[in-house]
């Protein structure tokens, strides 16, 4: 109950700027000595039930920019699965974990700003032409740490001023939503569909299901973005740390 209740603080917080907490996810479970090969399903799982919703809402109020999201998505959902049937040692996916979470955590303290880009300022030709590129790597990435890879997108597109704040928090619930299903089919058939060893985990889906909806509910209408990022930002960088500090240990 104590991880449930964790769990929905996390998606309560996270889903405001439309991230699912995935990398947070796989954090507490660690913490709470998870058997690794179970982690990145249990934390996409998670993902999936914020996103959905979390981009249902979005979309709904208008902040999805359809066209432009394209590029991002063609080519990371067969990435997150090819990601998710990778096979990596405890080691390097921890690696991966805390070498992901400092990158992310950094990125978005330095991707506040105080409103949204002018027109003229947006979507530059680098990320209009590279964006199926960073996308599959993204994806890759996403699939075998077992996150939805829309926290390291947002601060990209934040710091490229690409689009307002309110429909890159909406891409980036899209993109977490499509990678987080096809990361979730790799890892799953990677552990050969073995559903026992996540039947006691099961109130973990239903924590993030209302912190996720709240949290995005808020987002989409009232809460400001950037101060949401940068606190998210600082979270995020504590979480990692712990890990490093586990790592050197």
């Amino acid at each position: 109950m104590i991880l449930a209740a964790l769990f929905f603080l996390v998606a309560l917080v996270y889903s405001t700027v439309g991230f699912a907490g995935g990398s947070s996810y796989l954090a507490l479970l660690h913490w709470h000595g998870v058997a690794p090969a179970v982690l990145p399903i249990l934390g996409l799982s998670c993902n999936l039930v914020v996103s959905s919703q979390g981009f249902a809402q979005f979309a709904q109020a208008g902040h999805f920019p359809w066209r432009r999201s394209l590029p991002f998505l063609c080519l990371s959902v067969p990435a997150a699965y090819l990601g998710g049937r990778f096979p990596v040692k405890e080691s390097t996916f921890l690696f991966l974990l805390a070498a992901s979470l400092t990158a992310a955590g950094i990125m978005l303290l330095g991707s506040g700003r105080n409103s949204d880009p002018p027109p003229e300022a947006r979507m530059p030709w680098l990320i209009h032409r590279t964006g199926p590129w960073l996308g599959a790597g993204l994806g890759f990435l996403s699939g075998v740490v077992g996150i939805g890879g829309g926290i390291f997108l947002a601060p990209i597109l934040h710091l490229s001023r690409w689009a307002p704040a309110k429909q890159i928090a909406a891409l980036a619930a899209g993109f977490i939503f499509a990678n987080s299903t096809a990361g979730l089919v790799g890892q799953w058939q990677k552990l050969g569909g073995d559903a026992a060893t996540l039947a006691p985990f099961w109130p973990l889906p239903l924590a993030v299901l209302v912190g996720g909806l709240l949290g995005s509910r808020c987002g989409c209408t009232f809460l400001p973005a950037v101060r949401i990022r940068q606190i998210t930002g600082g979270i995020i960088l504590l979480v990692a740390v712990n890990l490093w500090t586990k790592l050197a240990g």
